[in-house]
């Protein structure tokens, strides 16, 4: 391994730090992208029940924001809920917006490595040919093993790019996927919860039950 890394050259070094770089990414992602710590299932329920019973205070609307980022935005639409659908709505949609922001976390670092890491690679690879070629008119093209070893240390390094890329690339799209999944959900629970705060016959369907 100690070869190869040394056979690439110096821009080995930066394609090495990235590969760190989208494991630890990809590996916190995959435990924070948790959609039933996101959005806990019965956790609508919970609260429009506690609604029904007038046990919303301060205290508790508190505790909803501190739970879980769905109850963050639920929390914020019953906060203003008093004002009027329009607001609640606005509230929902800042708060949500701030949670979207949350989810969507190191993504675009991920994509940026995804991205710059082939270029690396071919990078390493140019100036790993730059530098056979230097070598060729210095001594002359009469070693073929000379030649033939010059170029598989500048591929090193395409090859090491792409290997760090591709699955970069998989996980990048992976989990952006799994993001807007779990904030359709998000949008799906907080209309129900508007809905059946402005229109009281709704509030029976907030369990999954039929009307």
């Amino acid at each position: 391994m100690l070869e190869i890394v040394t056979a690439g050259g110096w821009l080995m070094i930066p394609i090495i730090l990235c590969s760190i770089a989208a494991l630890a990414i990809c590996v916190e992602r995959l435990v924070v992208l948790n959609a039933e710590k996101i959005a806990p299932p019965h956790l609508l329920a919970l609260v429009w029940q506690q609604h029904k019973n007038q046990e919303l205070d301060a205290a508790k609307l508190r505790s909803l924001r501190d739970s879980s980022p769905l109850g963050r935005i639920l929390g914020a639409g019953l906060g203003n809920a008093h004002h009027g659908r329009e607001v609640m709505k606005e509230s929902i949609e800042e708060a949500a917006s701030h949670v979207v922001h949350d989810l969507e976390r190191f993504l675009n670092t991920l994509g940026t490595i995804a991205a710059v890491t082939p270029l690396l690679g071919l990078l390493g690879t140019v100036v790993g040919m730059i530098r056979v070629f230097t070598e060729i008119m210095v001594r002359g093209s009469g070693d073929p093993s000379l030649l033939a070893g010059g170029i598989s240390a500048a591929l090193t390094t395409t090859a090491a790019g792409l290997s760090v890329a591709i699955p970069a690339l998989i996980m990048h799209r992976y989990l952006s996927g799994r993001v807007e999944t779990i904030v359709l959900q998000l949008e799906q629970e907080t209309i129900r919860l508007v809905d059946a705060l402005h229109n009281e016959s709704q509030g029976l369907n907030l369990t999954g039950a039929g009307p």
